[in-house]
């Protein structure tokens, strides 16, 4: 093929909003694939997915969003929440939160009754401490068996301390239960893919704080711990992963640094860029690209502080839901999230990071998947595509695009060739985008300039399927807009087909639009797009 390989992609903008049904402008922009070396690369399971403790009466904002949906009493038969995580085959999923540093483990000789987490102005976040009972850890891993998911699991980091002044909490951490909880977990044969210690604890902490002094000697500890249980177990000894918390350079640093080498292997930190749920500016800034990019700060300092002070572990973002407090209302669980969402994936991984894992799974307005039901929310698709699409090595990207189009590269998944995800911002530019290696574009955009636009969209959902016995010579396209053009909408539309679950309950297949590799690509407006370029000629993918 050669560096003479290139793709020339038109971006067609027809406005979704009603008081808006054409496009007010066309530009033009080309994008760069840098196809000869990978700048970084993501886990193979770059996708993860939270479990949290709330129990149902938590509330925010005078709206209680959680319903039975936390790691003590979400159903676990329900066959859709089952075919929703096998969809991904596998799932990473999490199990952690807020209430994870006051729950203790029913195994062995507890200082205090199992009890459920209750109602009370004394403790953390408004609840008593909880107690998870090995019959429920049992319930869980059975469904996380039979769906396949890799597993991280938050232990309490709290259990032991008491409260000194402010959120600061000191004392000595007591490792008996953990160490007899992970005993127990290794005893049933469990496959835990890796151990978090505590939940935003970190720098001047969420509800409780922990010095860094304090928390490395506790890794050290729980290392040890790990070490131990595991020695002659037959099952792959899990990763040790801290703080779990928001990212405090000095803490950051200074926690590695007690820790030292061989202790902690993946660093994680949360993120809620798009401030409280009830934040009447959620919509706005999702769709501000210079107010999406700002995050972007904090993903290189994070991955900057590792590799200068503990180069032996891995950055992740461990718990990130948007907006904070369970979310926004009629924001976070509809299309117009996936603008975000999709943008946060495509940015961390270009920064290094490892996993993402999306607060939540279930729960809360951010869930995944909707509580009860377990119907997908738009965003479940938008992650399960990427899953699916996206593989492990991130290209660089060069375009002279405005901030409105947001493009990332990623070695495809399981093929050779790339994988490209747009993002078109605007609601009024038309985009014709030419692609390339940066040696030669093949293509110009005078074969399309006859046409007119709306000639020109009504060609991407032509037909659906694989019609070519070779595949070189098509491409997969895969077009996510909302239901009726509304932004807000609960049904994620691909390739003008709505996502929903079939009659039999079962997860949706997840069709391309199949085209000539060499034809032009329509995009609609305020939309996302995976497209998969089969031939690009990129080295770093082969």
């Amino acid at each position: 093929m050669g560096f003479k390989v290139c793709f020339l992609v038109f971006l067609g903008c027809l406005l979704l909003v009603p008081e808006i049904t054409m496009a007010q402008d066309t530009k033009h922009a080309s994008i760069i694939i840098e196809g000869a070396s990978r700048i970084t690369e993501t886990d193979e399971n770059f996708v993860c997915a939270t479990l949290d403790w709330w129990p149902h009466d938590k509330c925010n904002y005078n709206n209680c969003p959680w319903g039975y949906s936390s790691v003590i009493n979400m159903d676990l038969s329900h066959p859709l929440l089952a075919k929703a995580v096998q969809a991904f085959r596998p799932l990473r999923i999490r199990i952690g939160g807020s209430l994870q540093d006051q729950v203790i483990y029913d195994v062995g000789k507890l200082e205090t009754p199992c009890r459920p987490f209750g109602k009370t102005s004394s403790g953390l976040f408004g609840f008593s401490k909880g107690c998870l009972h090995m019959k429920r850890w049992d319930e869980l891993n059975s469904f996380l068996t039979a769906t396949g998911a890799v597993v991280t699991f938050g232990l309490n980091a709290l259990h032991g301390r008491h409260k000194l002044r402010g959120n600061a909490w000191g004392g000595a951490w007591n490792h008996i239960n953990t160490r007899d909880f992970i005993n127990y977990t290794v005893s049933k044969g469990y496959a835990i893919d890796s151990w978090e210690f505590g939940n935003e604890l970190s720098g001047s902490g969420v509800g409780a704080s922990v010095s860094a002094e304090l928390y490395g000697k506790d890794l050290i500890v729980l290392r040890d711990v790990i070490n131990k249980v595991y020695k002659d177990s037959r099952l792959i000894k899990p990763s040790l992963i801290a703080p779990g918390g928001f990212y405090e350079q000095q803490w950051y640093t200074k926690l590695l640094q007690i820790s030292g080498p061989g202790v902690v292997d993946i660093v994680t930190h949360h993120i809620y860029n798009l401030g409280s749920g009830n934040d009447p500016q959620l919509v706005k800034k999702i769709m501000d690209p210079s107010y999406l990019s700002k995050v972007a700060e904090t993903f290189r300092d994070v991955n900057r502080t590792i590799q200068e002070h503990g180069p032996w572990a891995s950055p992740w973002v461990g718990e990130s839901g948007g907006a904070y407090n369970s979310g926004g209302r009629h924001v976070s669980d509809t299309f117009i999230d996936s603008f975000w969402y999709l943008d946060q994936l495509g940015m961390s991984s270009r920064h290094n990071t490892k996993v993402y894992c999306r607060q939540t799974l279930v729960g809360g307005f951010y869930g995944l998947l909707e509580k009860g039901t377990f119907v997908p929310n738009p965003d479940y698709y938008s992650a399960l595509l990427w899953h699916r699409l996206m593989g492990k090595g991130v290209l660089a990207v060069h375009t002279d695009g405005p901030p409105q189009l947001r493009v990332y590269a990623h070695c495809s998944k399981g093929r050779e060739g790339v994988t490209m995800l747009l993002i078109n911002l605007s609601n009024q530019t038309d985009f014709t985008v030419s692609v390339s290696n940066g040696v030669n574009v093949v293509l110009t955009t005078e074969t399309t300039k006859k046409k007119s636009l709306l000639d020109t969209l009504k060609k991407p959902f032509s037909w659906i399927g694989r019609k070519a016995s070779d595949g070189y010579l098509n491409r997969e396209e895969y077009h996510l807009t909302p239901e009726n053009g509304e932004l807000r909408s609960k049904t994620m539309v691909l390739n003008g087909k709505p996502l929903r679950p079939t009659e039999t309950g079962d997860i949706p297949s997840l069709e391309p639009v199949i085209r000539g590799v060499n034809s032009p690509v329509y995009v609609l407006p305020l939309s996302m797009a995976f497209i998969v370029l089969p031939n690009f000629d990129a080295p770093a993918c082969s």
